[in-house]
């Protein structure tokens, strides 16, 4: 009896409730270990499970849109090797008898030139399918073919072939329909083929007694048999008729089933978000190509709309010219980081979906800046820099308790709010590659000192490319600095599916009124951009005061 196991989700970092955007085998399929099964994708990445060992799939546990995480179970598996008897003897089973010649009247001619043979073509090797379900009949009773010409098209779940005919000849009959599901030595059709040396015949498929004996008498005069002129009316034309299928017929196959293409050409278009029910192939059969689908981008563009209908811009947008900068001087191309690929992808989508508000404003950190200054040689007794940054996080994590409007998100379809009982908060880091944001979790729950080595560890990793996909996840409020390097104020993008997002600038002392004369404080910089479809103006003003409030004097922080 066949062992029976379960596939579960492993392991795959910080990852929970991680949507399947792609299922890679089929109830039936033959897995070998380390083989693909499904695909996974978060915010920001995309991963392949592989098979934990070889066998067959007897049940697929998760649907396309399911949302998975550790633990969950995605398949039952039989873990059998294939028994030497399993594919059918095809030689010593008599296949169905086909339609009659009288019933296709117009299929043979009454006499050959040439003696010709019956041969059945049968299924060849294809691999390790079975059941694979016909999509395509390139071939008619009566036309005729060529050695290695296609004469139906086969799809599984992870491959599209075509069969070749083996040998020259012209088609007596079919023996397969659109939606039959073939196994190797399955027949596939009768054919007079054209004499071989030496001629190896095979038996007919059935018994046919109004096949003409011309055909199958190999001592023929040639001399005896008509010419074309004396054949039945149209037989001349029907011989010279094309062997590939009608559009029409094409777009009737089309209908119902996934767009004809390779899956690296499928994943092409998933990350590129383009439907390829929109694509039309110029490749074999209506194949979609590459290029269809890069071709099919560039018009989008050109039209003004994005590539996928759920990321279109709202308004027309030209095509950007191309520019020969080298008739103006010497020029150097170089290639973007995949990361900077990604992020600017990521920050374009969010710079479209998302309705913009930033709210500027100032606060004083004089008296916070002193204290910093004053624990700094006690952090550093205790291996810590004590920086500015951690005492800021744990400012906006009291701000998001108080106000936790501004670390919720939206659902998909925008009609819900997902109030969030965590408080992450992701920091942008300034890579050699490009911007990064690793999470830090729990922020309010953790002390200065945990906050201090925490972000300096995420941040050497960062920049040395050793972020995890799990470090990037979960946020649920960001905080971008650029005070080290300077300027007043800036307007950060937001980091969807968050909501809010705080710039910091470079602080700076300035003459401030007091109510009896200036003094001199130091003054930082806010800048919060957050999504006007959650966050109200007013609710930023508030937001942004609530900050001011805080970072004057930190002891608000224990009320």
């Amino acid at each position: 009896m066949a062992k029976t196991t379960d596939i579960t989700l492993p392991d795959i970092g910080d990852f929970s409730d991680v949507e399947v955007i792609e299922i890679l085998v089929g109830v039936g399929d033959r897995i070998e270990p380390e083989q693909s099964l499904l695909t996974l994708e978060s915010d920001k990445a995309t991963m392949e499970i592989p098979a934990p060992c070889g066998g067959r799939i007897r049940e697929v546990q998760v649907a396309l849109g399911a949302k998975v995480r550790q633990g969950d179970r995605l398949f039952v598996l039989e873990e059998t090797a294939a028994p030497g008897g399993e594919v059918p003897d095809t030689e010593a089973t008599t296949p169905p008898p086909l339609p009659a010649a009288a019933e296709t009247p117009a299929s043979l001619p009454e006499a050959q030139p040439e003696a010709r043979e019956r041969l059945v073509v049968r299924l060849p090797d294809i691999g390790d399918f079975r059941e694979v379900p016909v999509i395509e009949i390139l071939v008619a009773v009566g036309d005729q073919v060529e050695v290695d010409q296609s004469i139906l098209t086969l799809e599984s779940d992870k491959a599209t072939m075509e069969i070749p005919a083996p040998r020259a000849g012209k088609v007596r009959a079919l023996a397969v329909a659109l939606g039959d599901r073939l196994s190797q030595g399955d027949p596939i059709l009768e054919l007079l083929a054209e004499p071989e040396a030496p001629a190896v015949p095979s038996a007919p498929l059935g018994a046919s007694p109004e096949l003409p004996a011309e055909d199958s008498d190999n001592t023929q005069d040639p001399a005896a048999v008509p010419r074309a002129g004396a054949r039945a009316p149209g037989e001349a034309e029907r011989r010279q008729a094309p062997v590939l299928p009608r559009p029409e017929d094409m777009a009737a196959i089309a209908i119902g089933r996934k767009p004809h293409a390779s899956p690296a050409v499928r994943r092409l278009a998933r990350e590129l978000g383009v439907d390829l029910r929109q694509v039309k192939g110029t490749g074999p059969k209506n194949r979609i190509l590459k290029q269809d689908v890069q071709g099919y981008i560039k018009q989008a563009l050109a039209r003004g709309a994005g590539p996928s209908t759920d990321v279109s811009l709202p308004f027309p947008l030209a095509a950007a010219p191309e520019i020969d900068y080298s008739r103006f001087g010497e020029v150097e191309l170089e290639d973007l980081s995949r990361i900077r690929k990604l992020s600017g992808r990521h920050l374009h989508r969010c710079w479209i979906g998302v309705p913009h508000v930033t709210q500027f404003d100032e606060a004083d950190i004089t008296e916070l800046e002193a204290f910093r200054q004053t624990q700094k040689a006690e952090a550093a007794a205790a291996g810590v820099k004590l920086t500015f940054l951690p005492l800021l996080l744990k400012v906006v994590a009291k701000a998001l308790e108080i106000m936790p409007r501004l670390k919720a998100s939206l659902t998909g379809d925008g009609e819900r709010l997902v109030h969030k009982k965590f408080t992450h908060i992701g920091v942008a880091v300034d890579t050699p590659d490009g911007l990064l944001v690793p999470v830090l979790r729990d922020v309010d729950r953790k002390g200065l000192y945990e906050l201090a080595r925490e972000l300096a560890t995420v941040s050497a990793k960062a920049r040395a490319g050793k972020l995890l996909p799990g470090d990037l996840q979960g946020g649920c409020f960001s905080v971008s600095s650029l005070g080290g390097l300077g300027g007043t104020a800036f307007t950060p993008i937001v980091n969807a599916p968050e909501v809010a997002i705080l710039g910091l600038s470079r602080a700076e002392t300035k003459p401030v009124w007091n109510g009896r004369e200036f003094v001199p404080r130091l003054m930082l910089p806010l800048s919060l951009s957050y999504d006007h479809r959650v966050v109200d103006g007013a609710e930023g003003v508030r937001f942004t005061t609530l900050l001011r409030t805080l970072l004057g004097d930190i002891r608000r922080l224990l009320l």
